[in-house]
């Protein structure tokens, strides 16, 4: 063999490696630019999973504990009420009527006590409070990812080199979840 064609084929040699090199670059590139987008699209899907979680369990949380709390009060307040209309009572048939009564509702009580034996009304806000603070955790915590996410490919898109993938893929820098001002304040919950 020639020493030209020596010379011709580790030329040749140099160029393909280096054509494999740059195309692998350029396909790394190109798919590092896609998966951080379609991380942020990922991220931002459980942000709205939260949020919808949110929008679906507090109200009927609420409820339920308005109708729990309602039902034990009624209740309580009732047999304060059969109580004092007992000793209100002045002959031995009103007596009667109003133990009658005051009779009905500890039965009523009993019953429920049997089918709810925690009858705490106190225990549901717990409960409920306990809700509300998880969901917005569980919110705090992939919105904190998605920004995260965003800061990732926003970095990355402002790069020399990324700025060049991500055009190449069409990826645009992603917006951060701010919360607006008027949202900034606690919420407010009303029984």
């Amino acid at each position: 063999m020639s020493k030209g064609l020596k010379i011709t084929l580790i030329v040749v040699g140099v160029i393909v490696v280096l054509g494999i090199v740059l195309v692998g670059w350029l396909i790394g590139g190109y798919n590092r630019a896609i998966a951080m987008d379609e991380n942020i699209k990922g991220r931002w899907a459980q942000v709205e999973n939260q949020l919808k979680r949110r929008y679906d369990l507090i109200p009927n949380l609420i409820e339920t504990v308005k109708g729990y709390a309602t039902h034990e009060k009624e209740l309580f307040e009732n047999i304060a009420e059969a109580r004092t209309k007992y000793f209100q009572q002045k002959s031995i048939s009103g007596k009667i009527q109003a133990a009658n009564q005051l009779e009905g509702m500890f039965s009523r009580l009993l019953l429920l006590q049997e089918r709810y034996p925690d009858l705490k009304a106190n225990e549901s806000f717990l409960k409920l409070q306990d809700s509300l603070e998880g969901t917005e955790n569980r919110i705090a915590v992939e919105r904190k990812r998605y920004n995260d996410a965003v800061q990732l490919l926003n970095t990355y898109v402002r790069t020399f080199y990324g700025r060049f993938f991500a055009a190449l893929a069409g990826v645009e820098k992603g917006d951060y979840y701010e919360v607006p001002e008027a949202e900034q304040a606690v919420p407010e919950v009303k029984f």
